[in-house]
């Protein structure tokens, strides 16, 4: 028992210590106003857009999670400044945040010239555009149905795009659209062909 108790312990320590990064958006008069995102080495990510609320969790792709660690790196873990300085319109207050057991280094920026900070900054966009979708598309399942067909299109344009992240997420609630008759026939079959299109990406190639 003591054994097992020291490894739970040991493996919670672990856990924690474990690196992360931290997004946080801040931008009064956009939709939404403010974004939290917490992403791991192993994928594991968190996402609200209120400081008050507990986070919904989700997985991203492991590609996905170890492309924003390399970025990461190459920003030598927001040690340094990215803020361009330049005058440019308020895009909103960003934050970068590496955590590491007790290791914190951050960087702030309106707007950075560095392309690793955009192309981080993008994936960021990405979750938050995806976890947008989601939510809508759940709320819509309860309360608007006729709405869902509208809401299943954006989902299918953010996929071309190559814009969604966390696709497992969406699986079970597309595929409860593509198997509902009470939805209408263009949501039930785009639902069934967007459900066919991420199982065969998570296929191993």
């Amino acid at each position: 028992m003591k054994l097992f108790l020291f490894l739970v312990t040991a493996g919670s320590a672990m856990a924690a210590d474990a690196p992360r990064i931290v997004y946080t958006k801040v931008f009064p008069g956009s939709s939404p106003a403010y974004v939290w995102i917490s992403v791991e080495r192993s994928g594991a990510a968190a996402f609200k857009v209120s400081e008050e609320d507990d986070p919904d969790k989700f997985q991203i792709e492991d590609s996905a999670a170890t492309e924003m660690f390399d970025l990461a790196s190459k920003l030598d873990h927001f040690n340094r400044p990215l803020e361009a300085g330049l005058k440019v319109a308020n895009m909103g207050m960003k934050t970068f945040r590496w955590e590491e057991g007790a290791a914190k280094t951050e960087a702030k920026f309106n707007y950075s010239a560095d392309e690793n900070a955009k192309a981080l900054q993008d994936w960021f966009e990405r979750i938050t555009e995806s976890e947008v979708l989601l939510a809508q598309l759940r709320r819509a399942t309860r309360y608007d149905k006729l709405g869902v067909n509208a809401l299943v299109v954006g989902i299918q344009s953010s996929w071309d795009r190559k814009r969604l992240v966390g696709t497992a997420q969406f699986l079970p609630v597309l595929e409860a659209v593509a198997q509902n008759d009470t939805y209408i026939h263009m949501a039930r079959e785009r639902a069934a062909q967007l459900v066919d299109a991420m199982r065969a990406k998570q296929k191993p190639q």
